[in-house]
């Protein structure tokens, strides 16, 4: 059985949504820039998931004082939620946050 806990990977990485050059902080699991993710976990950091589909991010939603961003993977339908980050894109974060709002109607 795969443990839950957070495993702390620091990994510089290239979007392959928006092709942004993204430097790691080791708990860094989506572009700071568009927001998408990549399917290589299934639990924070084991890089255990066998997919690798891209992960869209569909929703925003906040909990408490958190913002949780919703991802969906394009290949398989895995779901996954984050907290944003400080250096997140605002902008992409209020259009994700209108897309939704709007999809919702």
């Amino acid at each position: 059985m795969k443990s839950k806990r957070m495993q702390r990977r620091k990994e510089d990485f290239v979007c392959e949504n928006c092709k942004e050059s993204v430097k790691g902080d080791g708990y860094t699991d989506h572009c700071p820039k568009c927001l998408w993710s990549k399917h290589v976990d299934i639990n924070p950091g084991d890089r255990s998931a066998d997919c690798g589909g891209m992960m869209r991010p569909e929703g925003i939603k906040k909990e408490g004082e958190r913002v949780i961003v919703y991802y969906r993977c394009l290949s398989c339908g895995f779901q996954h939620r984050v907290r944003i980050a400080e250096k997140d894109n605002l902008d992409e974060i209020i259009k994700i946050s209108k897309k939704a709002f709007q999809d919702e109607r």
